[in-house]
């Protein structure tokens, strides 16, 4: 028998290795594929898009956001691999008041989602194999020479958004700020809440407080471009999602004349946690070192 915690802090008690899983998180599709286990993926959202010989022979259930529930409960999984952040919240109470059991994560950490990664091996009955142990072995020795750099090298001021209309980017709270900093990139808006409402947020009104924004999320703020201007940032990175940052979108930014280097990059590399982020540590490393000052 096997007893794990997800990230709510909810206890899962596992008698038999999971057989049907359902995953509407394309890290997690990708991590329990590395992990040796895909065979036990029956269902998984459009966005699972990796490892594409995987995916490809595994019935979608939609979005991440907008899963159809009846589908998934069709497929008699065993277990729901799910997030705080991508899914939503009433599809969720929904699958579990059906009686599906539910891991949900939420790592805002780059160890957090290795540790989940052994938490999964755990559950599945792999945690002992040679190439599993490997795997995670390697994703901590990655995290550990990231620190090591890291604290021996200015960090580079970055600015990394996420959206482009409305222009929004990450909090210091976010696993992608996480990344930034392990691979020696400075989040110049770490410190920058989300406020409530937009105009709020714009700083053209007064920001809600107390119970009014209890709950709400605030690790995701829409900035202006002066403020952009403002944090002085030495390279922007421009990722290929949550949105699809295209030239244009770069020569804006370029426009602003304030960072020495506007980069387009690999959104799976700072955003999917768990095994995905073992390969995207050392590439993103490799691309912030390749634009510092000389």
């Amino acid at each position: 028998m096997i007893k794990v915690f997800d990230d709510r802090v909810r206890e899962l008690i596992f008698g038999t290795t999971p057989k049907r899983v359902v995953s509407l998180v394309p890290s997690d599709t990708l991590t329990l594929a590395s992990l040796g286990c895909a065979s036990a993926l029956v269902g998984r959202t459009d966005y699972c898009e990796l490892p594409k010989d995987v995916v490809s022979k595994i019935p979608s259930i939609g979005g991440t956001k907008n899963p159809r529930v009846d589908e998934i409960a069709a497929l008699e999984p065993d277990l729901i691999l799910a997030n705080q952040e991508e899914n939503t919240r009433s599809d969720l109470e929904e699958l579990a008041q059906r009686g599906f059991k539910i891991y949900v994560g939420f790592p805002k950490r780059v160890g957090d989602g290795l540790a989940q990664m052994a938490k999964l091996a755990r559950i599945f009955g792999v945690a002992t194999d040679p190439a599993v142990k490997t795997l995670i072995k390697r994703g901590y020795d990655e995290v550990r020479a990231a620190e090591t750099a890291r604290a021996a090298t200015e960090p580079l001021r970055v600015f990394c958004p996420i959206w482009m209309d409305p222009l929004m980017t990450i909090h210091g709270d976010t696993f992608i700020s996480d990344m930034l900093d392990l691979c020696g990139g400075q989040n110049v808006f770490a410190d920058r809440e989300r406020r409530y409402p937009l105009a709020a947020d714009l700083s053209d009104a007064k920001p809600l407080t107390g119970e009014k924004v209890a709950g709400r999320d605030k690790r995701y703020p829409r900035v202006t471009m002066a403020e952009v201007v403002a944090r002085a940032p030495q390279l922007i990175l421009l990722p290929d999602e949550p949105h699809p940052f295209s030239e244009a979108d770069a020569d804006v930014f370029r426009a602003l004349d304030v960072a020495h280097a506007v980069v387009k990059t690999d959104g799976k590399d700072l955003c999917w946690y768990g095994s995905r982020s073992i390969e995207g540590l050392p590439r993103l490393r490799a691309l912030i070192d390749a634009h510092r000052p000389r």
